[in-house]
């Protein structure tokens, strides 16, 4: 994972966007990590991930009531 500071992002709105396409960019204020910037592609495997997950947990949770 990529770090770079607000005001380096901000400057160089170009490379953090290549660089988010092959690997999540955190970007810092302060000294501390604020915003996640990640490409497309990785947000969706994120959420269909997450959606699967959710969705398990439901079934598992319907079979216990049961």
């Amino acid at each position: 994972m990529k770090t770079m500071s607000a005001r380096e992002a901000k400057n160089g709105f170009g490379l953090m966007i290549d660089t988010a396409r092959a690997e999540p960019v955190l970007i810092e204020k302060h000294g501390r990590g604020v915003v996640m910037v990640v490409s497309v592609e990785e947000y969706e495997r994120l959420t269909v991930r997450m959606a699967a997950k959710g969705k398990a947990a439901e079934r598992d949770a319907e079979a216990a009531r049961k």
